[in-house]
């Protein structure tokens, strides 16, 4: 990069989501060893206080706002700000900023990391132009996206009136797109928790919810209650109809029956993908169950220096789940600037069978006091969870209730203690 300004920080956090904030906050509160504990201040959008005595910590983040995905979440879930008073997804964005920032941190938007010149240093693109960043250790916390219509492989033209649940509620609620634009008829493909919010945004823009559609045969009986829309399961989008407009949607049925919804607007919900380009452009180990960068309980990924926490990890998990790794991943970060040593072998543990991926995936000496996280591929009744190395039984139990594809496990990692370290990969499997 001709021209470009070079700069070292402690540790760089690439985006300003709740993992990337919350672990930004934890750190620039932090104090380093034989360091004071002095303050300065900052100025400027989006800077954080300076410290001499505190790490040096920065969370570059390309959109024009800090909080991720919340901004656009005009919903409660996101805690409580008082005694019975809920706070919206916006809310809870500007608080994690706050924090940060108050922390100490420093945060920049409207900054796109476009690659890597080095093990931990990155290329950024500001609106100052072009930089060099080289950190003591970097978190990768750039989250995830949902899988347009294109990457589902929907046959049909291009009409108005495609969208995906953040393309609806961003313009919902953050631009106020109405009924006149937004479309008087709609169908919501998924069912989802974020299915659901995707019906409030819709009713919210005016528009009329005429059906929810879903693969599943089933789903759990609270996403079927009123005043959700009437529910098509076990139906597969074929072909989307119309030109410049939507006019509808064609549905396959297990029979092999044909259906087709007159609708002028429809939204892809779920089947989330980690936003993991960063990584791959770092030769960052990526796991094939998750698609996102493997790591072991300390959020360490396999490449020294680099950890990685939230959503990036595996698709869409809660804002405070992604939160507390991005807590977890701080103190990991801590520990590695004070010298610990990073581990230089790990054995991955893989998903088998029905269970679509586990995380974290890499055992550890120093990493294996966190639970797991596994995500089914289709709903199982009180399945039966096995964990195997090299033929030998881990741990075995017996799921309470059912195990839905939209829903995470948490699998306590006890067993960890007794992997072998030379043996083969660890199997997560459902036992039929």
């Amino acid at each position: 990069m001709i021209g470009a300004v070079n700069r070292t920080v402690d540790v760089l956090v690439v985006g300003a989501g709740p993992a990337g904030l919350a672990a930004a906050a934890r750190l620039a509160a932090a104090t380093p060893p034989g360091r004071g504990s002095g303050r300065g201040a900052g100025s400027g959008r989006g800077a954080g206080a300076g410290s001499a005595g505190r790490f040096r910590i920065e969370v570059l983040e390309r959109e024009q706002e800090a909080g991720g995905v919340p901004r656009h979440c005009a919903h409660g879930g996101f805690g409580l700000t008082g005694p019975g008073r809920p706070t919206d997804g916006p809310g809870y964005a500007r608080r994690m900023a706050r924090a940060a920032v108050v922390a100490g941190a420093t945060v920049r938007t409207g900054v796109f990391v476009t690659g890597w010149a080095g093990p931990l240093t990155v290329e950024v693109t500001a609106p100052t132009g072009l930089e060099r960043i080289t950190a003591r250790a970097v978190v990768l916390a750039t989250g995830a996206r949902e899988r347009p219509r294109s990457a589902r492989l929907v046959p049909g033209a291009r009409p108005a009136g495609v969208l995906t649940t953040g393309e609806l509620q961003q313009s919902v609620h953050l631009y106020g797109v109405r009924r006149e634009r937004l479309g008087r008829r709609a169908v919501v493909i998924g069912a989802e928790p974020v299915a659901h919010h995707a019906v409030r945004a819709l009713r919210r823009g005016g528009a009329d919810v005429v059906a929810m559609v879903t693969e599943e045969p089933r789903v759990p009986r609270r996403f079927t209650a009123a005043p959700l829309p009437p529910l098509v399961t076990g139906a597969v989008v074929t072909e989307l109809l119309g030109r410049r407009r939507l006019t509808g949607v064609r549905l396959s049925r297990p029979d092999g029956r044909s259906v087709t919804i007159g609708c002028d607007t429809v939204v892809f919900t779920g089947d989330w993908i980690p936003d993991h380009e960063l990584a791959r452009a770092g030769a960052v180990p990526l796991d094939p169950g998750t698609r996102g960068p493997a790591v072991d309980g300390s959020f360490r990924t396999g490449s020294a220096g680099v950890f990685a926490a939230g959503n990036v990890l595996r698709g869409v998990e809660s804002a405070g789940a992604a939160a507390a790794e991005g807590r977890g991943a701080a103190d990991a970060v801590l520990r590695y600037l004070s010298g610990e040593a990073w581990p230089l072998s790990a054995v991955p543990v893989v998903a088998d069978g029905p269970v679509g991926w586990v995380a974290p995936n890499r055992i550890t000496a120093a990493g294996v006091g966190r639970p797991l996280l596994l995500r089914v591929r289709e709903p199982r009744v009180r399945p039966v969870v096995e964990v195997a190395q090299d033929g030998r039984i881990l741990h075995r139990v017996r799921l309470l209730g059912t195990a839905w594809p939209h829903r995470s496990v948490r699998l306590p990692a006890a067993w960890a203690r007794r992997v072998d370290p030379a043996g083969g990969p660890v199997t997560v499997r459902i036992d039929p």
